[in-house]
């Protein structure tokens, strides 16, 4: 796509490669847009890739009679178990009670319009459990013996961005990670947009998707001053040693009012998060000392075999970019959305969000630019999710059904590893089982790191080892330079500093 013939002027540009840059550009290709889409790093690089990585209504948002937010997130929470349940599945949550915390009586009704603000298909309902009698307790502290079970979802944040960027190419649109967006003018037609890589695109209308660097975008490529002001709140995770055996999350109160997650991660590991610290700029984000003690903290608070420090194998940082309000602290501050259309010029500024709410975000801004064309992403599974269901059969269902033929039907194969490949690139496993995985390379397969490369944008071991999948974490450091020498980078192993930090680069810059 780098040839002399200029490409002709695309209906949408999107700046920024993030959950909502990828939903928008999904949405629009599929409505007959012409769509191209720029990143200034990897695709889903930086905020994306550093989430809970969970598809929640926002129980906790109940507290602050934000039941709009929650009955919008919940009804999705159903949509993207359903359209790409390769990647996402129900998670049960398990929520402990102690005096001094809410009362029962609280998570009780909070509980019960939880389950009923919005229908539910896939996700069962809350319950009362004793934890002397169920699995869940034996994780816990012997002095907690109520809690209720309550379920959410689960979803691979990097991965649900590379699904939707695949569906968009698919359907003709340009998706171009690592290119800056240097200059964008309206000559009164046309943006002309030029390109670190040297070229030059035109487009009707410009989407400014950049996350926490929106505002920044709205000033200085785009030269508006009306974004809204954004409150950079860095939010940090660790990865642990698995805490319990069994499969559920727990929900844990805190003395100070908020609300720590632990969940089963990567089969032997859990992820514990996370915090809320404001910063001043993306770049500075970068979790601290202080951040890793309050999580080991939180969660020792309920744990029967406390965590050390010696049980950290990774962290991470991300930055949630919300909308500022003067007078609300971390909690009360929305996580809702807002589109901002600039004065004078076709060109709009996405702010805020979250990734439960991604789809629904992408539909209200085609709702706005193209009034005319009809929704289609709630029904239509994302690349990897797509098995034809029988009668009755949720998404869910389904692909749990191709998976175990699929299994019986390569019996010359570990079903661990075609468990691990069909719950990273879903169906475009089977061409690979069939024309066989190859060499070992660093624990991962010779096949599987070219469809990383050749079909999902990854240009480097970092976006293989730890956002295409999360096997940084599974193998030694010779296995990671072996997978940075397949890449051609320099020797040497390939420790995740990027990802702990989640240090960006600045788009436009």
């Amino acid at each position: 796509m780098t040839g002399s013939t200029p490409l002709p002027p695309f209906d949408l540009l999107i700046i920024g490669g993030g959950i909502n840059g990828a939903g928008i550009a999904r949405d629009a290709s599929g409505r007959g847009l012409s769509v191209a889409l720029v990143e200034a790093n990897d695709l889903g690089g930086a905020t994306s890739s550093a989430s809970t990585k969970l598809i929640h209504g926002g129980l906790r948002y109940l507290e602050f009679y934000a039941f709009g937010l929650v009955r919008k997130a919940l009804a999705e929470r159903e949509v993207l178990l359903d359209i790409a349940p390769q990647i996402s599945w129900p998670q049960a949550f398990v929520l402990p009670q102690s005096p001094g915390d809410r009362p029962e009586w609280m998570l009780r009704a909070g509980l019960f319009l939880y389950d009923n603000l919005a229908r539910r298909h896939i996700v069962p309902g809350s319950a009362k459990i004793d934890l002397r009698n169920d699995r869940a307790g034996r994780a816990l502290d012997a002095r907690f013996r109520t809690a209720f079970r309550y379920w959410d979802g689960w979803v691979d944040d990097a991965r649900l961005v590379i699904a939707n960027c695949q569906d968009a190419a698919a359907r003709g649109a340009l998706i171009a990670p690592r290119t800056r967006v240097v200059r964008a003018e309206h000559d009164g037609s046309l943006w002309q947009v030029a390109l670190s890589d040297g070229r030059t695109l035109q487009a009707q209308r410009i989407i400014n998707a950049a996350g926490p660097w929106a505002s920044e975008v709205a000033r200085t490529v785009l030269g508006r001053n009306d974004a809204p002001a954004l409150r950079l709140v860095q939010g940090s995770h660790i990865v642990t040693r698995r805490v319990h055996l069994g499969s559920d999350a727990f929900m844990l109160q805190q003395p100070d009012g908020r609300i720590i997650f632990i969940i089963p991660y990567e089969r032997d590991f859990s992820l514990i998060g996370t915090t809320e610290r404001d910063i001043s700029a993306p770049e500075a984000a970068a979790i601290t000392p202080d951040e890793v003690q309050y999580l080991l903290d939180a969660a020792n608070r309920y744990l029967a075999r406390p965590l050390t420090h010696d049980d950290v194998v990774h962290s991470f940082a991300g930055v949630r970019p919300l909308i500022l309000e003067e007078g609300k602290g971390d909690r009360e501050t929305p996580r809702d959305y807002r589109l901002v259309e600039h004065d004078g010029v076709p060109a709009m500024t996405v702010v805020g969000g979250k990734i439960t709410t991604y789809r629904v975000l992408a539909e209200d801004v085609l709702k706005r630019i193209a009034p005319k064309s009809k929704p289609w992403t709630a029904k239509a599974a994302l690349p990897g999710g797509t098995v034809e269901k029988l009668r009755g059969e949720t998404g869910q269902d389904a692909f749990k059904r191709w998976l175990t033929n699929l299994i019986a039907a390569h019996g010359d194969y570990d079903p661990r590893i075609i468990k691990r490949l069909a719950h990273t690139i879903g169906t475009a496993v089977e061409p690979l089982l069939e024309a066989g995985l190859g060499a070992s390379i660093g624990g991962l397969f010779e096949a599987e790191l070219q469809h990383y490369r050749d079909h999902e944008w990854a240009a480097s071991s970092a976006d293989v080892l730890w956002r295409r999948t999360k096997m940084g974490l599974h193998i030694g450091s010779a296995g990671k330079a072996a997978v940075a020498e397949w890449f051609g980078e320099d020797a040497g192993p390939v420790e995740p500093e990027l990802p702990l930090t989640h240090r960006f680069a600045t788009p436009g810059a």
